[in-house]
């Protein structure tokens, strides 16, 4: 339990720093990107919404928008798909490249979200959490997850949650690095060269489960 304790303060101490490298050295390449938002569509530069975080604590989440104004209306567990009309002309880069996601970093450094944890869905999905499900929030919400190298888009709602069930039973440090690198694949091959290329076997819990059970009755 201590060993977690302390890979946790490491892993709030790598959020801050990496936060803060992203965020100052890139500044007029942020400025750069909201002035282009602006000129090629009507809307905010930012598009914010309420989100669950840690314990289900609601926080207002960061991102460059990448879509039409009224589009964040979306069908519960249908994710955004590449050819979405509603998303602009600028938005595609954005989404492919993940550069959407970069003002979190302000929910980073807020202690809010983290570099890596289960994404932080909207509010109205807490009505379909079960005991399992709900592990995901344990741990801080992240920019990227296991989910999200491990296919994302192209994964059922009831995977992702296996995966991300699986990130917060089995966290570490190394496995942050892991989806960190991974994540970098994701950013310039796209998340479909990952599709069953998981770098986990969700199952592994249940598997384990199992093994103890038979274990126990041999006996």
């Amino acid at each position: 339990m201590e060993g977690k304790k302390f890979q946790r303060f490491i892993k709030r101490i790598i959020d801050i720093v990496v936060s803060l490298i992203v965020l100052v050295p890139f500044l007029p390449v942020w400025i750069t990107i909201a002035i282009l938002i602006k000129a090629t569509s009507q809307g905010p530069i930012f598009f914010l919404q309420e989100r669950p975080g840690l314990n289900k604590q609601i926080f207002s989440v960061y991102k460059f928008r990448t879509m039409k104004p009224g589009s964040e209306k979306m069908v519960k567990g249908q994710e955004v798909m590449k050819e979405d009309a509603r998303i602009t002309s600028i938005g595609k880069l954005l989404r492919r490249t993940k550069i959407d996601e970069i003002p979190q970093v302000l929910n980073v450094l807020k202690g809010e979200m983290s570099l890596v944890g289960p994404r932080p869905e909207r509010i109205a999905s807490l009505a379909d959490y079960d005991d399992e499900i709900s592990k995901r929030l344990n741990m801080s919400p992240g920019m990227t997850g296991l989910a999200q190298v491990s296919g994302n888009i192209y994964l059922s709602l009831e995977d992702r949650y296996k995966f991300d069930v699986y990130y917060v039973e089995h966290y570490s440090l190394l496995l942050d690095l892991k989806i960190i690198i991974r994540t970098v694949g994701v950013v310039l091959f796209g998340e479909d060269r990952y599709v069953n290329k998981c770098l986990v076997d969700i199952n592994q819990s249940a598997k384990e489960v199992a093994a103890i059970k038979e274990e126990s009755v041999s006996k």
